[in-house]
């Protein structure tokens, strides 16, 4: 199947357009009397998702015997009925108002009873996805509720990923409505490889590894990729087999969403977006700008809002700290059992460096300026400033070459014209 779709770098899709590129790709799906299962995005994820899912509602509903919809939290945490009113644009208890009798759903990915296994990566696959970097069987467990229909959209956008090179696509499946095997394998090899590399890469091999899971599903899939420009704006959709589709998001991402800068900045406030609830989600803010704080700069996670480093995992995290990935390869036998997964995203905030003769030695320093007090940023190997002490405003009025803000930093990317060779990917 073809992939249909539009996007622009210059303007927005229209409502007619939306409806147009949702009405063919109903047609090409042929939802009469099926089950249907969209994948949505939790809050996490900036895009025109009430409108989108209105559209699919409006031409898919009338036809199909029914369309529910799974939240992909990976391991986020599980939404209230309020919050996922809110995500989809209704007002609260009206849900039914819009959607009829369509169901929302959580992913539970801690519930052994809400998964099921579908296969297993076996180890020389993997050598040979990974070029050698790991060789051992992995299992495929994805949310069962998947099983249960006939048809599986993945909806939602594509954006620079500090683990995958892009998201989106089949992302959506794995972490997105996966069990916790396959998501830690994956985010700890894309913290072996380094966020510089992977962020922005379209071909990388985690992104082999979530295709090679995605094969094992026995149900039609296909996905509506968006890019979402500024302030949640669509500037594109394509729709098909989710692979094709996330491949088109993907090149239209990366002419939208990312900064090329001639020289690195000693010093990058990155001003997170209230969407970011905890740590665990504001560390887009240095994923995303990573590349371009000096050698020796300092880059200040700016969240006032922000109280907690992570709601679901912040125990483990204040057990390891932030660190970077030498730092744990060296000492592999002391971190080896924690969970993989919250080992990648220590290193991905803290940034590469290098670990010699039992001293670490960062790249950079990483600075919060949160309400996660003073204490807890010693605790975990971070920097703090009192956010009030900064003042956003003179940062925006006198930007200099030395230094950068970022407002509603997290999901553009910026990098060097001239990378280094620690920031390209071979």
């Amino acid at each position: 199947m073809d992939v249909i779709g539009q996007g622009h770098t210059d303007h927005n899709l229209s409502d007619d357009e939306l409806r147009r590129i949702v009405a063919s790709a109903a047609s090409r799906i042929d939802p009469s009397g099926k089950r249907i299962l969209a994948i949505i995005p939790d809050q996490t994820r900036c895009c025109p998702l009430p409108a989108t899912l209105r559209r699919l509602h409006e031409v898919i509903s009338p036809q199909a015997k029914c369309l529910d919809f799974l939240i992909a939290l990976g391991t986020h945490p599980p939404m209230s009925e309020e919050q996922i009113d809110k995500l989809v644009g209704v007002e609260p208890g009206r849900r039914a108002k819009v959607f009829g009798k369509s169901r929302f759903f959580n992913h539970e990915w801690k519930n052994l009873d809400a998964l099921t296994k579908i296969g297993t990566l076996a180890a020389d696959h993997i050598d040979e996805i990974t070029g050698g970097l790991f060789a051992m069987d992995i299992d495929v467990t994805i949310n069962k509720r998947i099983l249960e229909y006939d048809v599986v959209l993945v909806v939602g956008p594509v954006f620079p990923h500090e683990v995958v090179g892009f998201s989106g696509g089949s992302k959506y499946f794995f972490p997105g409505v996966s069990g916790p095997e396959l998501l830690n394998f994956f985010h700890w090899l894309g913290a072996v490889i380094t966020n510089p590399k992977i962020i922005g890469s379209k071909h990388t091999p985690v992104r082999k590894t979530l295709e090679a899971a995605a094969d094992m599903l026995r149900v039609e899939t296909f996905a509506f990729c968006m890019v979402v420009a500024g302030e949640g704006r669509l500037a594109g959709m394509y729709f098909g087999p989710v692979s094709r589709a996330w491949s088109a998001a993907a090149d239209l991402s990366d002419r939208i969403h990312i900064n090329y800068v001639e020289k690195p900045f000693a010093s990058v406030l990155s001003c997170a977006p209230q969407m970011y609830e905890d740590l665990w989600t504001g560390g887009k803010c240095m994923y995303k700008l990573e590349c371009v704080v000096a050698d020796g700069g300092e880059l200040i996670i700016y969240a006032p809002h922000i109280s907690e480093v992570s709601i679901t995992h912040g125990k483990v995290i204040e057990a390891v700290g932030y660190h970077t990935r030498d730092y744990f390869m060296a000492q592999w036998d002391k971190f080896r059992h924690y969970p993989w997964g919250v080992l990648a995203h220590s290193t991905q905030v803290r940034g590469i460096g290098a670990y010699v003769d039992g001293v670490e030695r960062p790249r950079i320093q990483v600075t919060l300026a949160t309400a996660i007090p003073a204490r807890l940023c010693r605790k975990i190997n971070l920097g703090y400033r009192d956010p009030a002490s900064i003042d956003v405003a003179e940062w925006q009025n006198r930007q200099a070459e030395s230094r950068l803000h970022v407002p509603n930093a997290g999901e553009r990317l910026y990098k060097l014209k001239n990378p280094p060779d620690w920031q390209r990917f071979k």
